[in-house]
């Protein structure tokens, strides 16, 4: 008997909020949902580019496949991780962030991992979707209006962190 290693489904996912610094101001990389559910949904529905992780598995390593798998790039060179901590979603999920300084290669297309789902409910035809259908930066403010209720205080959690970053400097302090 062949198991899935992540059957049941797993509790805990892992994800990466990347941002950019444009015109003194951040903006935020969220995911649109693919598949006929979410085609005409926009505001509450965006998320950090996330997925399940194994039991014992590495959190920041998933978060990294997960965003190549649903985004289509690979962040490389990242000069620091910033841990987010967790947020619990509606549904009970725990997702684990952390974002990081990055932008995407122009042009971009975003290339993501697809999932099978029964299409049109009930009609016993399968059919392929993407995971993720958009890829894209967004102010601050759009991006609370777009991204699930729930994963919002990652974006208090990156503001908190980049302003005190931007207090002390870098490196050490000479006297």
């Amino acid at each position: 008997m062949s198991r899935n290693p992540k059957s049941p489904r797993s509790r805990i996912s892992a994800g990466l909020l990347m941002f950019r610094r444009r015109n003194d101001e951040i903006e935020v990389l969220l995911a649109h949902p693919g598949g006929p559910l979410f085609v005409r949904k926009d505001d509450d529905v965006w998320t950090i580019p996330k997925g399940e992780a194994a039991p014992g598995e590495d959190l920041l390593t998933r978060g990294q496949i997960e965003f190549e798998e649903e985004v289509g790039f690979r962040p490389e060179n990242v000069q620091q991780w910033i841990e987010l901590g967790w947020i619990q979603q509606k549904g009970g999920k725990i997702v684990h962030a952390w974002a990081f300084e990055g932008d995407l290669p122009e042009p971009f297309e975003c290339k993501s991992n697809l999932f099978e789902l029964e299409w049109p409910p009930r009609s016993g035809k399968y059919q392929s979707f993407p995971e993720v259908d958009q890829a894209c930066f967004f102010s601050d403010k759009a991006a609370r209006r777009k991204l699930k209720s729930r994963q919002v205080p990652f974006l208090d959690r990156l503001r908190a962190a980049l302003g005190d970053r931007t207090t002390d400097p870098p490196g050490p302090r000479s006297r």
